[in-house]
């Protein structure tokens, strides 16, 4: 963050857990206009928003914190507030917002920073960037929230309500709060992937057969959801795509199912999928109790595929469990950065990658730059789960084919320089869901 301006601010005895109604140790342009104790700021003069001061909304007998557009691409600026803080504990922020006009991308648009200060009045660690989730309250207001562990050498957070980089629209917040709270508990999940390759099955039901007794074994180690590779019906039976295809739900989901249901896990498996004349390549997740949870029909398909009659799907989906957030991705997907980011974005902690064979270095750059899990069930490539930077931390083999890990998904990763890179990634991210960069305009195509 760079601003203009650097401010001195005697620190009043106060509660911890309470916010000062101060001047902000760094404050910018703009930092005469203040409502109920917050400043505004913004980097520079010429790219000020519009913060309304005159006659602020009241919410919950408050007034609210409005940022609107100045008609400009460029405009940048924030709310700001600055609260104590005592080394070492935790602090939790949450505020609501609502938009008065759509936005290309909210998450780059609006959003709340936490940056903490040392007693010299400089920053002390890398700001935190808490989570956005839209229209959860009643009323359709969107939340942003995060718990966090003041740094050993902080003494406040300044606290900022951002609006940046749209033309058009404006944001209001309400009921901004900083408390201090316990330690987050461990959230964790124990997940195996199987490496596994039938060779001269009889049958699609004797590959399921002998694939139970890997998820047997997994259940026998406390795995919370098994990972089975792609083409479970297919591989060593000599069929082709057509022959091994079923409805969904259908014959394996059934058998599938009841393995869930008889070890009380999830499973994630990939089969040949019929629907009237369509045939897809078809992930599927059983919950718990045997049911179908979700399917994902492979959107990106190899040209074997498509010679073959298989036709993409058109959507990448997350599912909840009752561990954490879940996507599912299928083998060519790996090739293309698309599929874990749209996954990642809509909240996926784990994503799941039935595969045939693919390249391990692709497989480690989608959980590096999505920072998520990544678990993969292979026959030709290396099988296991992959970690935020990369690295397999469990693999499965010829010898040893069922890989367990029991991960914390509430624990984070802290880079050198970067700090809590996942926090960032929806922020600072390019605007692939726009298609293009914000006031510049698409070329059309020539056609010769």
């Amino acid at each position: 963050m760079s601003l203009t301006k650097t401010r001195s601010t005697t620190f009043l005895t106060i509660a911890a857990s309470a916010c000062l109604f101060l001047n902000p140790l760094f404050a910018g342009s703009n930092s005469s206009a203040q409502v109920d104790g917050w400043y505004a700021e913004s980097p520079r003069d010429e790219i000020n928003p519009r913060f309304e001061t005159a006659a602020p909304r009241i919410f919950n007998g408050k007034p609210t914190l409005e940022i609107g557009s100045n008609g400009k691409v460029s405009s940048n600026g924030w709310w700001t507030k600055t609260c104590p803080v005592s080394p070492g504990k935790h602090y939790k922020f949450r505020t609501f917002f609502q938009t008065m006009s759509a936005l290309e991308e909210h998450n780059r648009h609006i959003l709340a920073k936490v940056i903490w200060i040392d007693k010299e009045g400089k920053q002390a660690e890398l700001p935190e960037y808490p989570a956005t989730e839209l229209e959860t309250d009643a009323i359709g207001w969107s939340v942003i929230q995060g718990t966090y562990q003041a740094p050993t050498d902080a003494v406040s957070a300044k606290l900022e309500l951002i609006f940046r980089w749209s033309p058009h629209g404006s944001v209001v917040f309400r009921d901004t709060s900083f408390t201090e709270t316990v330690s987050p508990e461990s959230r964790d999940v124990t997940i195996a992937t199987i490496h596994f390759r039938p060779r001269n099955s009889s049958s699609a039901r004797d590959n399921l057969v002998k694939f139970a007794e890997f998820i047997h074994q997994a259940s026998k180690q406390n795995a919370d959801i098994v990972c089975l590779p792609e083409g479970i019906t297919l591989v060593g039976t000599g069929n082709n795509y057509l022959d091994s295809s079923e409805p969904v739900p259908g014959p394996t989901t059934e058998f599938m199912g009841e393995a869930a249901r008889k070890h009380g896990l999830y499973i994630v498996a990939n089969i040949y999928e019929k629907e009237n004349e369509a045939l897809y390549n078809t992930s599927i997740l059983l919950d718990r109790e045997g049911r179908l949870a979700g399917k994902y029909r492979k959107v990106s398909l190899p040209r074997e595929e498509i010679e073959g009659g298989i036709s993409p799907g058109d959507s990448f989906n997350v599912f909840e469990t009752d561990f954490g957030r879940i996507g599912l991705m299928t083998c060519w997907d790996v090739f293309y950065p698309v599929p874990a980011r749209t996954l990642a974005m809509k909240g996926a902690e784990i994503i799941f990658l039935p595969i045939w064979g693919g390249n391990i270095d692709l497989a480690k750059a989608r959980a590096i730059e999505n920072q998520v899990y990544l678990v993969s069930s292979s026959y030709d490539m290396k099988t296991g789960i992959f970690d935020h930077e990369g690295n397999l931390i469990a693999e499965g083999t010829e010898e040893n084919p069922v890989a367990v890990k029991t991960l914390d998904l509430n624990k984070r990763t802290l880079w050198p320089w970067l700090g809590d890179f996942r926090s960032r990634i929806p922020r600072e991210k390019p605007p692939t869901e726009t298609g293009k960069v914000p006031g510049r305009a698409v070329l059309p195509s020539k056609m010769p």
